[in-house]
Formats: C-alpha cells, sequence, structure tokens
C-alpha cells in the first residue's frame, strides 16, 4: 500500500483536488525529517522510511497549526514525531488504562490557606534526575520510584535512585501489570507489603518484563503507609504536595499530549473519568501563570522531552483526569 501512495498523491494534485492530495510532502518537510532522523539516530528500511515520513510530515503539520493557533501550550518535534498516537498509545501508555475509582481514599483534608506556590526542585536536593520508561507502559513505576524517591530525601536528606525493574517484574498480585500498566498506590502497597525495593544500581531497568529478582537483604527504600487522596479532590492534592511531598497522579493522555514543548497544557478531547487515565507521573510542585493555575508534573520518557523531562498542567479543573487517583507513601526512614 505504502509504495502507491507517493504515485496517488501526485495523480490527485495533477487532477486539480489539493485535498485528495494530503499526503505529499514537501522539500522542506523531507529536510526537516532528514534532520530530525540524524538528531535521533534513526535507520529505516526503504519501504519503512516512506511511512515515517509520512507520520512525520502529519506530525509537523499539526505542530504548525497548533502553535499558529491560540493556546496555552507550545507543541514541538521530539522523539515521538514518527509515529502515529496509535503506535504511541501501545508502547508507552498503558493497553488496559487501570480504573482509579478502585483505591479506598484515607486522606484527611485540612482546611488551609496553603502557599500560592510550590517547587520541591527549589527546596533542596528532594527531587530526583528524570528517567526514560523506554518503549514499556511502566511510567506507573516511575511515578512510584518518583515519589518515595523524594520521600526518603524529606525525611532522611538522603536522596536514593530505586528500582523500577523490580516493580515491573514483581508487584502483579498487586493488580499491577508489568509494561501493561499499574497504579503507583497499589505499587506502594507492594513496596509496603514485600518490606521494601531495592536500588537501581543492584536491580537495573531493562524496559521488558522478567522474572522476579528481589533480594530482601537489598532492599534500600521502606513504605510505612500510603495516603490515597479522595476521588476527585484536587485541592487536597494542593494540600499534600504543598505540605508533604510530591504526589502521584494518572490522568488520559491524548495525541496532543505527545507532541507537548512548554507553557500550561490543557486538553477538550481527554476524558475526567477514572476509567480512561493511562498514564502515571509525578506532581511536584503548582503555581500560577496568566491567572492560569498549574501543576508542575515530572514525566518519565528522558529530560529531552518537554520541559527538560517536564510539563504544566493545567490545574484546578480535574484535567484529564488528574485528580483521580493521586497518592503518596509515607516512608519508613
Amino acid at each position: 500500500m505504502w509504495v502507491a501512495l507517493p504515485l496517488l498523491c501526485a495523480l490527485a494534485w495533477l487532477l486539480g483536488d489539493p485535498g485528495a492530495a494530503t499526503h505529499s510532502v514537501n522539500t522542506l518537510e523531507r529536510f526537516q525529517f532528514k534532520s530530525w532522523m540524524l538528531q535521533h539516530q534513526k535507520k529505516y528500511s526503504a519501504e519503512e522510511y516512506q511511512h515515517r515520513l509520512q507520520t512525520f510530515a502529519s506530525n509537523l503539520r499539526k505542530i504548525n497549526a497548533h502553535n499558529s493557533g491560540n493556546h496555552t501550550f507550545k507543541m514541538a518535534l521530539n522523539q515521538f514525531s514518527d509515529m502515529s498516537f496509535a503506535e504511541i498509545k501501545q508502547k508507552y501508555l498503558w493497553s488496559e488504562p487501570q480504573n482509579c475509582s478502585a483505591t479506598k481514599s484515607n486522606y484527611l483534608r485540612g482546611t488551609g490557606p496553603y502557599p500560592s506556590s510550590v517547587d520541591w526542585r527549589k527546596k533542596g536536593n528532594f527531587v530526583s534526575p528524570v528517567k526514560n520508561q523506554g518503549a514499556c507502559g511502566s511510567c506507573w513505576t516511575f511515578s512510584t520510584t518518583g515519589a518515595l524517591e523524594s520521600a526518603v530525601a524529606i525525611k532522611s536528606g538522603k536522596m536514593l535512585s530505586l528500582s523500577e525493574q523490580q516493580l515491573v517484574d514483581c508487584a502483579q498480585n498487586f493488580n499491577n501489570h508489568g509494561c501493561q500498566g499499574g497504579l503507583p498506590s497499589q505499587a506502594f502497597e507492594y513496596i509496603l507489603y514485600n518490606k521494601g525495593i531495592m536500588g537501581e544500581d543492584s536491580y537495573p531497568y531493562r524496559a521488558m518484563e522478567g522474572r522476579c529478582k528481589f533480594q530482601p537483604q537489598k532492599a534500600i527504600a521502606f513504605v510505612k503507609d500510603v495516603a490515597n487522596i479522595t476521588l476527585n479532590d484536587e485541592e487536597a492534592m494542593v494540600e499534600a504536595v504543598a505540605l508533604y511531598n510530591p504526589v502521584s497522579f494518572a490522568f488520559e493522555v491524548t495525541d496532543d499530549f505527545m507532541l507537548y514543548r512548554s507553557g500550561i497544557y490543557s486538553s477538550t478531547s481527554c476524558h475526567k473519568t477514572p476509567d480512561k487515565v493511562n498514564h502515571a507521573v509525578l506532581a511536584v510542585g503548582y503555581g500560577e501563570e496568566n491567572g492560569i493555575p498549574y501543576w508542575i508534573v515530572k514525566n518519565s520518557w528522558g529530560p529531552h522531552w518537554g520541559m527538560n523531562g517536564y510539563f504544566l498542567i493545567e490545574r484546578g479543573k480535574n484535567m484529564c483526569g488528574l485528580a483521580a487517583c493521586a497518592s503518596y507513601p509515607i516512608p519508613l526512614v
């Protein structure tokens, strides 16, 4: 099918139907694709090259159209620019969304007031570096380790790097599914009942499911309790981030989020229900800009995605269901 496409496009154009020629790729787009390939060290077979070029050009047009409109965030090329959203969903997001509403809440919210802005990255060495989950829907494990790494650092002053691979391989009995998804709240429960999690150095990340190799004597971080925030109580998330710890949360990623570059993300196409969430991340702070309140969020797609691996998302509207299953661990230190 692919080989015929450029010919069909050329014919459509010659026959005077520009609408049917949407697959034609111009010289500038080809040049940008080759530059992008060099930057990201990509190589393709001849057949796949055409397919990836078409997808890249489509994404590039989407970025340009978005950036010329009136939006609170900008899009840009990144490591996902040669992929369709269907491919990205299959490789990087949960194949089966986890139902956040199954998590029992136990967090009692106070009455405030809370600081107008908080950023745990600026309070001290309390947020670990951005990691990269690779082509495995294991974001929930990175949200989990990120929250626990912060919790331990805040309590003890010691910054650890914890093993996502242990959670991928070992946490299935707590309704987690390796590269197919899971929830940080359930992963915290696993660490609590498992009596610990090992370090990244002794149980390194492989971006694929494997046999559980947990060694109790090598556990370096422990959970005493799990704070599960009430379903859709975004104000309680504000309190938790302001007073206690960065907070793990899940939300629904739609296609425009993948090409996010900067600014405050908001969406009209995502859902706000707990059964649609497909990606877990870590809120490390919040603030407000031009009258729009936002969360500061650590992602797990490496430091070259978004704003050095971070993004801002609109706060106060349960954007994309982000208040559906927020939680954080209380460490045993």
